[in-house]
């Protein structure tokens, strides 16, 4: 072969190769993914990562092996965010109070009865509120794929408690936030910070008397044993994210990121039907094992109690003026 022809065939095979579909082309090496799972199998928590397992698979095949490690054997969500920020864990679910310690600004979305329903929440965490919240959880090292939706948080008891004052000098467990410890301090409560994958224990055993938390998690944690009586407050939408190790991410490349980030916003939405029909699933549990569910006799005390919250941290999440924004979303 001459060398003419041998550098057109040369200069047509690397065309041909540039031409090929993305999946077509020579395979990377495996990347094992460890994500970290708060619940079972049963729980959307687990099962929206067997979800973006199967479309990573179907759109990048043999590229990644999920390893999802369930029921909180790496921690709670506070030691689950470290392991993100060092690398040793690569993907998981939060919510956005966890990750308030190192974005205080996340707070805004935990204001009590800011939110009126989840099609509220949608609209702003889509919108530039939630952009500017995920350059500033990237800035931290935490690569946002998509926020989700866990549902209301309620009110979880021993005895039963419908109007705030019944709350005075009770000891809460809360999640370890300033606006959390407010919230419950606002009511004369007692709050005390403990990760959720010690709740139970410290219910059993008088640590703690009281808490809140969403439907599904109730359920999902089995806490119908300890705190029987769920108040139906709703008084903070429990927002989430879908995120990533920033370690992890910047070792792909462009193309690979695009598609992690298409599949994140289809999981983000799986996730929020699962909690909607995880939600009726949960109480039915609770109901079977002795749980009751109670309305607030006063909800107008209630959205009173908490206002001082929204003057308290308005300085911190961006002003009065940017939370009015949000609540006429």
């Amino acid at each position: 072969m001459n060398t003419l022809n041998r550098r057109t065939l040369l200069k047509a095979g690397t065309l041909a190769a540039l031409s090929v579909p993305y999946l077509a082309r020579p395979a990377f090496a495996q990347t094992t993914v460890t994500v970290a799972s708060l619940l079972g199998e049963d729980k959307p928590e687990t099962k929206v990562w067997r979800f973006f397992a199967e479309r990573a698979e179907e759109r990048l095949p043999g590229r990644f092996r999920f390893n999802v490690v369930t029921n909180g054997a790496l921690g709670g969500e506070k030691q689950v965010a470290d392991s993100i920020r060092l690398g040793s864990v690569q993907a998981s679910l939060s919510t956005v109070s966890a990750l308030s310690a190192w974005v205080p600004e996340l707070q805004l979305l935990d204001l009590p009865f800011l939110f009126r329903d989840p099609a509220h929440l949608r609209r702003v965490v889509t919108g530039p509120v939630g952009d500017d919240l995920k350059a500033q959880l990237a800035g931290e090292r935490f690569i946002v794929g998509g926020f989700i939706d866990y549902g209301a948080r309620h009110l979880l008891t021993k005895t039963p408690v419908t109007r705030p004052e019944e709350l005075e000098g009770v000891t809460i467990r809360v999640i370890n936030s300033p606006l959390h410890t407010g919230l419950w301090s606002a009511f004369g409560a007692v709050p005390v910070g403990i990760p959720i994958t010690e709740t139970y224990n410290a219910l059993a055993t008088g640590v703690a008397d009281a808490m809140d938390l969403t439907k599904s998690a109730y359920a999902g944690f089995k806490l119908y044993e300890v705190v029987p009586c769920l108040t139906e407050t709703g008084h903070i939408r429990a927002s989430g994210v879908i995120y990533f190790s920033e370690s992890f991410w910047n070792g792909l490349d462009a193309e690979t990121q695009g598609l992690l980030m298409e599949i994140s916003a289809e999981a983000a939405l799986y996730f929020n039907a699962l909690i909607v029909e995880d939600e009726t699933a949960a109480m039915e549990t609770a109901r079977e094992n002795g749980g009751e569910v109670f309305q607030p006799a006063d909800m107008d005390a209630w959205r009173a109690g908490a206002r001082g919250v929204w003057t308290e941290f308005a300085p911190v999440v961006g002003g009065m003026e940017r939370i009015e924004m949000v609540e006429d979303a």
